[in-house]
Formats: C-alpha cells, structure tokens, sequence
C-alpha cells in the first residue's frame, strides 16, 4: 500500500561497554555494541560492515563522532552523527552535531543541536546495490528442466 518496506537487519549485541567504564581512544567494531559508559574519542564501524548496530544507552556518552550502518541512541553524542542505513532516537537522546542519515526515526523527546542531512547519494547507492544482487538471480523456467 506504501509502497515497499524494507527489513532492517539486526545484529547481536557482541560487545558491552558498561556503565562506569571510560575509553578514551577512538574504537572501530563490527557486530553489535553496546555503550552504558563513555567514550571520548571516534565510533567506527570496521570495513564498512553493513549489519552493525550501535546502541547508546540513556546512561551512555560520546565525545567524538559516530560512523555506522545502524544507531539507536538514547542517551548523549557530542560529535557529528553519520548512520548509512538508519538512525533511531529514542526520547532521551541528545546530540550536539550534525546529523546524517539514511533513514530517521525519532521520538518526541529527543534533541538534536546541529544540522541535519538527507543522506540521499547513500541511499541511492543501497538501491543500486539491491539492483546489482537482482539481477544475478536466475529462475528456472518449468519448460527447461530436463527429465530424467
């Protein structure tokens, strides 16, 4: 009716930065993170992999920027935010940056001090790659199986 949905992949949470715990340095992951503690220093996701997800908890910080495929942030990113598929913001979240995004998600609540930005080269870059797995997909046709 809306045309077509797409499913957003999720990934497991392999690594949790617990409350109480502060890193400073910049920290490159793949999977699923995440973040009850701080951070002073730049979030990355490894090689570009499309299934991680950052999850910044209302207890969580960063002081950096954030560079993922997926984030949901609930608690405070003093940096710019770049999410190449989507980003959700729960009530609590609060960034102090820009923000750019593929797909959006917020809830009242949640505050954003900096511009924000379509990021519509990247979705188009998604679409195309979608393309690109469609058309190496081959049916059979019923009158071209060979019988035995």
């Amino acid at each position: 009716m809306f045309g077509k949905t797409k499913k957003i992949k999720s990934s497991k949470i392999d690594t949790l930065i617990g409350q109480g715990v502060e890193i400073v340095g910049d920290i490159k992951f793949q999977g699923g993170l995440h973040l009850d503690g701080t951070i002073k220093g730049n979030v990355i996701t490894a090689d570009d992999a499309e299934g991680s997800v950052l999850v910044i908890s209302e207890r969580g910080h960063v002081e950096g920027d954030v560079h993922v495929a997926y984030a949901i942030i609930n608690g405070e990113v003093k940096g710019n935010v770049y999410a190449s598929v989507k980003l959700e913001l729960s009530s609590k979240a609060q960034i102090s940056g820009n923000v750019e995004y593929n797909l959006l998600e917020m809830a009242s609540g949640a505050q954003i001090n900096g511009q924000m930005f379509h990021n519509v080269t990247e979705k188009k870059r998604l679409e195309h790659k979608e393309e690109k797995a469609d058309v190496s997909v081959h049916h059979l046709d019923d009158n071209a199986a060979v019988s035995t």
